[in-house]
């Protein structure tokens, strides 16, 4: 018998119509004999309106009290789906995610999965019964609620994949798949049929928010092939993300991705002495504080200035952090930016295939497009640029490396 794992986004579920549609697809599947588990995210924009509503409470909301908030949107979404299931005939039950069995530690808003005690899900699906999981959220064992960041839904599809053995795992979205750029940003963009996970990682962490970041990882560590496919036109193909791809293919960019908004924090006239580095960016990471692109220009008079990328909504902490350390750094000053993004590009065998710096840094020029900051990977190059200049810098790496071609 077929064991399959699903999982329908905000999009996918996002009204009662949408969720009757949704039951439609699961209810076909397990009348066919599969054993169904079906993750779900919240319906359309509710966490944001949580989000919203919280802030109108609090500027300052405790981190435990956001997780028991933000969590009740996916399991209205659970509930309501296993009612129209039972609506179309089909024995269906929903879950949280701690009644799911899904244990993590203890970092609110940011939890990450310790393990999966599987035996309630096991039981359910042996009598025969769909199984509806609220994704993004766990228990700790301090007993309380925690959810997994946002996209967390995806990596509890995955997580459960990997848990329950299952023959398939399937994330739909409101998009055929894994794009050579955002269809969006560039019409031409085209669905790649398959991807390796090294690749969708990088993907992931530089922009593309159809998979989240963890969830890849998971695949890639548990060997779950994750099928990424529309909801709205679930017979398309969709994209396989997996281990391996085509070997040794002509054109090493697979795709592009990009970020509208990043953060910019420099620290000017800092002392060019050992241990500066870890100084700085130790503090920041003990207060969560994730740090993208680094450069450090050349020393002048035994200073220099040392320049980062952040999240837009942590440049604030990002400073907070830097000013209480300035006595002991020593640091003239910091100063930040927000009007910036970044584009990059992404394939495997970039490393050792020569040409792609320079194709990528000529696409820009000729398009007239500044590049502020670069940073490089294995199988990514990653060019910070004006935001208001994003989109544009998009579509003409899109066409100098003829992704719009199979």
């Amino acid at each position: 018998m077929t064991r399959t794992v699903q999982k329908y986004g905000g999009s996918s579920v996002a009204s009662a119509d949408h969720l009757k549609r949704v039951a439609g697809l699961v209810a076909a599947r397990a009348k066919a004999g599969e054993q169904m588990v079906v993750v779900v995210s919240a319906m359309g924009d509710t966490t944001d309106d949580l989000v919203d509503l919280a802030a109108q409470i609090t500027s300052k909301p405790r981190a435990r009290e956001m997780d028991m908030l933000l969590s009740t949107g996916e399991i209205v979404s659970s509930s309501l789906l296993s009612m129209a299931l039972h609506e179309q005939g089909v024995d269906a039950v929903s879950l949280t995610g701690p009644q799911a069995g899904i244990r993590t530690d203890t970092a609110h808003a940011r939890a990450r999965i310790a393990s999966i005690r599987a035996e309630r899900l096991e039981g359910e699906l042996t009598a025969g019964r769909v199984v509806i999981v609220a994704g993004f959220q766990g228990i700790s064992d301090d007993g309380d609620l925690t959810t997994l960041g946002r996209g967390g839904s995806d990596t509890t599809a995955v997580a459960l994949a990997a848990a329950l053995d299952a023959d398939r795992c399937e994330i739909y979205t409101d998009v055929a798949g894994i794009y050579t750029a955002d269809p969006r940003v560039a019409p031409d963009a085209r669905p790649l049929g398959d991807i390796a996970y090294d690749e969708m990682l990088e993907l992931a962490t530089t922009g593309a928010r159809v998979m989240h970041a963890r969830a890849v990882e998971l695949g890639a560590i548990y060997g779950v092939e994750i099928f990424v496919k529309s909801s709205f036109n679930p017979d398309a193909p969709g994209t396989i993300i997996r281990r391996e791809t085509i070997m040794e293919q002509g054109n090493k960019v697979r795709a592009i991705a990009h970020e509208n908004r990043v953060g910019k924090v420099t620290v000017r006239g800092v002392p060019d002495r050992p241990g500066i580095a870890v100084g700085i960016f130790e503090p920041l990471a003990e207060a969560g504080i994730s740090v993208d692109t680094i450069v450090q220009n050349a020393s002048q008079e035994r200073t220099t200035d040392l320049t980062f990328t952040v999240e837009p909504g942590d440049i604030e902490g990002a400073v907070e952090v830097i000013e209480r350390l300035m006595p002991e750094i020593r640091a003239r000053e910091v100063v930040t930016a927000d009007n910036l993004g970044t584009v990059s590009i992404v394939g495997t065998g970039m490393a050792t295939s020569p040409g792609y710096a320079s194709k990528m840094f000529r696409a820009l020029t000729d398009a007239g497009v500044n590049i502020e900051m670069i940073s490089t990977g294995d199988i990514r190059i990653t060019c910070v640029v004006e935001a208001a200049r994003v989109a544009d810098a998009v579509r003409a790496l899109h066409a100098a490396f003829e992704l719009d071609q199979a």
